[in-house]
């Protein structure tokens, strides 16, 4: 097996477009272009970026930023071991030599001094500089780099910066419509549709607390737990409960306001 080989998606993951984000990226991928991909929690940003990826049949390597990620942990770092020190490549320099996608998931999370480093790879000069390694990565015909984040967590703290968020090609998400999300629900999970279709019902009613003592509405992730849970032979409403409610908040209005939706629902 190849370095490639092991980064690249054997089994197509289900993805239902939306538009025509599929060929709107294949178009972004042909030209190289950086893409950004925004949306709320659980509306199918990686799941998308992973379906480009075995669609165009090629390597995608994903990291899940955090605060404490550090530059060296995107580029690489020397380690010492019985023989001495020797350079271990982060997953953005690996990305970069061979050819892959790299997936920085969250990139918000990151601090934005770390950011910086994707620079030199969304412009012209598609080259990465290890600073300690003395050594200047200029990037594979096929590299290609991918972020996502969820700007309704946005703050002055946790935002790019617009010298960041100018050097890529964007897709904006939102949740699919009742349609079209009860379909992915059912697809997903092997459920029937007008079970889908109650929780995605209970899914909308969620989101219209959004701004209203919710942060943040059910997503379509926590709507198939609920589904599988239900699949599983959890009851249904038990199931939601524990897969759409108690996640999501801690309000105890809030918390009897989506029970009784619930109740209401599988009455």
């Amino acid at each position: 097996m190849t370095d490639k080989d092991q980064y690249k998606i054997v089994d197509e993951p289900f993805y239902q477009p939306q538009g025509d984000e599929v060929e709107l990226y294949e178009a972004a991928y042909a030209a190289r272009l950086p893409v950004m991909v925004k949306g709320p929690t659980g509306c199918g940003k990686s799941r998308f970026v992973e379906h480009m990826a075995w669609k165009l049949g090629k390597p995608i390597i994903t990291v899940a930023c955090n605060e404490d990620m550090t530059a060296s942990d995107l580029v690489g770092r020397y380690l010492l071991d019985a023989n001495g020190t020797r350079w271990l490549d982060g997953p953005l320099t690996t990305a970069a030599r061979i050819g892959a996608i790299c997936y920085l998931d969250e990139i918000v999370e990151a601090r934005q001094d770390t950011t910086v480093v994707i620079h030199p790879l969304t412009d012209h000069r598609r080259t990465l500089p290890l600073d300690k390694k003395g050594e200047l990565i200029h990037a594979h015909k096929d590299f290609q780099l991918v972020i996502s984040y969820n700007p309704g967590y946005q703050s002055l703290m946790k935002d790019l910066k617009q010298s960041t968020k100018q050097r890529f090609a964007a897709f904006e998400f939102d949740y699919a419509s009742a349609e079209v999300e009860t379909a992915i629900v059912a697809k997903e999970t092997g459920i029937a549709p007008e079970l889908a279709a109650k929780l995605v019902a209970i899914g909308g009613a969620a989101r219209n607390l959004k701004g209203h003592g919710l942060d943040e509405g059910i997503s379509t992730r926590l709507l198939t737990y609920a589904a599988a849970l239900i699949k599983g032979g959890v009851e249904e409403k038990a199931a939601c409960r524990m897969a759409l409610v108690r996640p999501i908040t801690d309000d105890a209005d809030i918390r009897d306001t989506l029970d009784h939706a619930i109740d209401a629902t599988f009455a």
